[in-house]
């Protein structure tokens, strides 16, 4: 089992519910990674090979060692994550729960996931070890395995107060946690920048690392019968139209019909790890598997030799340094604020000093929102996640 130290810090706030962040006036100076990754228009300097008709409204594409970001669209645009934020709860979970640890699961248990969400296939009366749960976030994003995870980790409330605990501490301040599942929820919301930190966070961990980069496994069904899941990351896993991408070790993906498909993904080649993430692209099914397939091959070629436009900041409790002043620059995610079609319009940053205050005081307040089908306010059409049968391979993607 992985060392769980690095965490441990985290864990005075989980008795006390999150609250919407009001904006911080002491950080609008400051801008998480750097000044450009606050800027709008596409940041690169060297943009020649750049893929020209990227539809996505933001993009990142950066070194996973070194934490450079080498190219980057409206990096702190706070966005709708769907289920690439169970990157996040993997991080702030995976090193509580025992991998052989065992659960049998109750109808109470399911009673309170909202409709129409991505599911594995938990059944009542079923025993499933805390690893075949996490295939079921992983490899299928089922909002029951995490539902009965957060509640093995003592509630879903603690759970998202550490999720976002664990989110100050990485300095991810666009992000804003109302679900452990990613779910459309009013006011929940990420960006590129903040999902790659969860990204590279989690490939530092072996157990993270081995989920996401895992195909398909043998899933209970009840009795002695079993029933085979895929990974819905189809540059992983190569499904529906999708090649395999050479070299692809994961991490997540994940689509609602309010977020649309998002995604971040890790390939190495040639010893050399890259992280993109790609949220909310334009109608296509696999277009945003396209176009992180496209950013993945411009940093390894013309990319390889471009010099950084940001980075990657380090946690805090790993001795990262906080971000400095630079000039007139906005704080992380201003230039991402929220506007007409966007979730959680008027919603404002956690800016770092308060993050930072909130994190020593874990005066964190956890607020559960109406549930109203998970339809967050100003969202186009109903907010239903693409339900299949537990043995399909496509839960978080649209039919193709």
């Amino acid at each position: 089992m992985h060392a769980f130290s690095r965490r441990s810090l985290l864990s005075f706030t989980a008795l006390t519910p999150l609250a919407v962040a009001a904006p911080a006036a002491a950080a609008t100076d400051t801008v998480i990674g750097g000044a450009r990754l606050a800027r709008d228009g596409v940041q690169a300097a060297v943009p020649a090979g750049l893929p020209q008709k990227l539809t996505a409204r933001a993009w990142l594409v950066a070194d996973h060692d070194t934490g450079e970001v080498l190219a980057a669209y409206r990096a702190h645009r706070r966005l709708a994550p769907a289920s690439t934020l169970k990157m996040l709860f993997a991080d702030a979970l995976l090193g509580r729960l025992e991998r052989t640890g065992r659960y049998t699961v109750t109808d109470a248990d399911l009673a309170d996931i909202p409709s129409g969400s991505s599911l594995v296939g938990l059944k009542p009366g079923v025993t499933y070890t805390v690893e075949q749960l996490w295939q079921g976030v992983f490899l299928r994003s089922g909002n029951d395995a995490v539902h009965v995870l957060a509640l093995m980790n003592g509630g879903v409330a603690k759970s998202v107060a550490e999720m976002q605990a664990l989110a100050a501490d990485l300095q991810a301040l666009d992000t804003h946690v109302v679900s452990c599942d990613g779910y459309d929820h009013t006011g929940q919301l990420s960006s590129a920048y903040d999902l790659t930190l969860f990204a590279r966070h989690g490939l530092r961990d072996a157990d993270f690392r081995a989920y996401c980069a895992t195909r398909a496994a043998d899933f209970p069904a009840g009795g002695r019968k079993t029933f085979r899941i895929e990974n819905t990351d189809r540059l992983l896993s190569g499904t529906y139209g999708v090649t395999a991408y050479k070299g692809m070790i994961g991490v997540k993906n994940g689509y609602t019909t309010h977020a649309g498909n998002t995604f971040t993904g890790a390939a190495t080649r040639d010893g050399r790890t890259l992280l993109v993430t790609v949220l909310h692209p334009k109608s296509g099914n696999n277009t945003v598997y396209e176009e992180t397939a496209a950013l993945l091959d411009w940093g390894f070629g013309a990319g390889s030799s471009a010099k950084p436009v940001g980075t990657l900041v380090e946690p805090l409790s790993e001795g990262g340094a906080t971000a400095s002043p630079s000039g007139k620059a906005p704080h992380a995610g201003s230039q991402a604020t929220p506007t007409g079609d966007d979730p959680g319009a008027g919603w404002g940053a956690l800016g770092l000093a308060g993050a930072l205050s909130l994190l020593a005081a874990g005066a964190y307040t956890w607020r559960r929102n109406r549930r109203d089908d998970g339809q967050p306010e100003g969202a186009r059409g109903t907010a239903r996640e693409t339900t299949t049968a537990p043995h399909s391979a496509d839960t978080e993607s649209p039919t193709p």
